[in-house]
């Protein structure tokens, strides 16, 4: 059984960042909502307590039972976390006189203290709150301060419970993740044997466990994430995987006969369907994004409804699920507004009688790689750019046709293509073209044009939770604009999108 540290979910901006830091010092965690906890078992090695955009003196503020947690497992508070261990448990909070937000320096009051264990006092620390700790609970010793915060670290005496009001998970926090490794290592007792072998080895003998000799499909998209999923179910169950890659019209310039071909020394069963028409009829006449994401994943399913009728006694669907798709399909708020639905999260239609298996369901992007690259996937299949599942068909903005859809793979094929000539392409996370809804005047030659607009996006990230625009040279954006109105008939401008993600997503739609 795996060890874990549980992270309770109170809605910060900041909780995957938790999950990140863990992950990065090889100890196993799960971000959970605060309303949907678990009972700990014995894998769950300690449990750290999120921030949250709430004040704990709001009348809404998130309420969690932690009768079953607080002195009897290692805890580990954060920000709205800490305030909540004081509000609930004797202290006081209220809203500070001088509120923190910003860079703060930390003074450890308490050098004994196992969670600043070889952390040097003056170390700069990240505020992000507008209440304060006024009396600590019951038992508390204090442990931290700043220059206006008295109370920025705590202790409960007798017990492993720790808290504090500043955030070690985000950068900014000059020792954070040391301070992190010291309750996941010291005070948890996680050996960080959480490494992409362990990985592969854990995963595969429960896939096999999990599996037997029931037969499984999976849709291959070319992506990393697909394809390190189909090789660990090979490696499981080998013959009993059939590997289903469809043409849906919506991949990029001459995709479907190169994903092909990679796939053909991997030892892989991989069917090749072409439903591109299929496809586009789905589409005609629909512009809505969610729509648009809910046509073609409805198209998906049933293509591969009746693949799957082609092959007897199919008992699963694999998928390549990761957590940043997870997370961003749960509110901990419950059935609330998500950014927008993901077309292989959740379950099936009640004709389509298959199971779900998703071997990468627990990990972010850059584990995926991490993972890929233990299996010895080749390094053209692993650093490959994320690509949206339903492809192209949200990278045309508004209604879809075969003119746009034309006009868009050449612009894209031109951008990605520049990418990899001049050496940038691995210096992004994700790459698109994206054609806009409008049209503007121009002029070539001697003779005024009305096109089409092509906005080029270039991100850096490390899990997609948050990204920003690349700083790509100026030569290189002139060359490839160039390139893309002289090649491209029916474009005459070409915009960069210069947007961080958030306030903006990485995809348009």
């Amino acid at each position: 059984m795996t060890e874990k540290i549980l992270i309770i979910d109170f809605g910060s901006q900041f909780t995957q960042l938790i999950g990140r830091r863990l992950r990065e010092l090889n100890v196993y965690c799960e971000i959970v909502p605060f309303n949907k906890i678990p009972k700990p078992d014995e894998s769950v090695k300690g449990i750290i307590l999120s921030g949250s955009p709430f004040s704990v003196r709001d009348i809404n503020a998130p309420q969690v039972d932690l009768s079953e947690i607080k002195g009897k497992m290692p805890l580990m508070a954060i920000c709205y976390g800490a305030q909540y261990l004081a509000k609930h448990f004797g202290g006081d909070v209220n809203a500070s006189v001088a509120r923190e937000y910003g860079r703060a320096m930390l003074t450890i009051d308490d050098s004994s203290c196992p969670l600043f264990s070889g952390i040097k006092s003056g170390s700069q620390v990240w505020m992000s709150h507008g209440d304060t700790i006024t009396t600590l609970p019951t038992g508390a010793v204090p442990v931290a301060s700043t220059g206006d915060i008295k109370n920025a670290a705590f202790r409960i005496a007798g017990e492993k419970t720790y808290a504090v009001q500043f955030h070690p998970e985000v950068y900014h926090t000059t020792e954070g993740s040391n301070i992190l490794r010291n309750f996941a290592m010291n005070i948890c007792g996680c050996t960080g044997d959480w490494t992409p072998d362990s990985f592969i080895e854990t995963t595969v003998k429960d896939l096999k466990d999990k599996l037997g000799n029931d037969r499984v499909i999976l849709g291959l998209s070319g992506g990393v994430d697909s394809t390190v999923a189909a090789v660990l179910l090979n490696k499981a169950i080998g013959a009993n995987l059939y590997c289903i890659f469809v043409d849906n019209g919506l991949l990029r310039k001459d995709e479907f006969e190169s994903v092909l071909h990679s796939y053909k020394d991997m030892g892989l069963n991989v069917i090749g369907v072409d439903a591109a028409e299929r496809f586009m009829e789905g589409l005609r006449g629909v512009s809505d994004p969610e729509l648009k994401r809910k046509a073609i994943g409805k198209t998906f399913i049933e293509v591969f409804d009746t693949e799957s009728h082609k092959i007897e006694n199919v008992s699963w669907l694999a998928q390549g699920t990761i957590y940043p798709d997870v997370i961003e399909s749960v509110s901990v708020n419950g059935p609330s507004a998500t950014i927008k639905s993901h077309h292989n999260v959740g379950g099936l239609p009640d004709y389509m009688k298959l199971k779900i298996v998703e071997p990468l369901r627990s990990l972010f992007k850059d584990e995926v790689r991490r993972v890929g690259r233990a299996l010895g996937i080749r390094t053209e299949l692993i650093s490959r750019h994320p690509f949206p599942g339903p492809g192209l068909g949200i990278r045309v903005l508004g209604e879809i046709n075969e003119e746009k859809l034309a006009i868009l793979k050449e612009a894209d094929a031109i951008f990605i293509n520049s990418l990899r000539e001049s050496g940038l392409y691995n210096e992004v996370w994700q790459a698109a073209t994206i054609l806009l809804p409008i049209k503007s005047v121009g002029v070539m030659g001697d003779e005024r044009t009305y096109e089409y607009t092509i906005a080029l996006r270039a991100v850096t990230s490390t899990d997609g939770m948050t990204a920003d625009w690349v700083h790509l040279p100026y030569e290189f954006l002139a060359k490839v604009s160039n390139d893309i109105i002289n090649k491209v008939k029916g474009v005459n401008r070409v915009v960069y999108d210069i947007s961080s993600k958030p306030p903006a997503t990485i995809e348009w739609e």
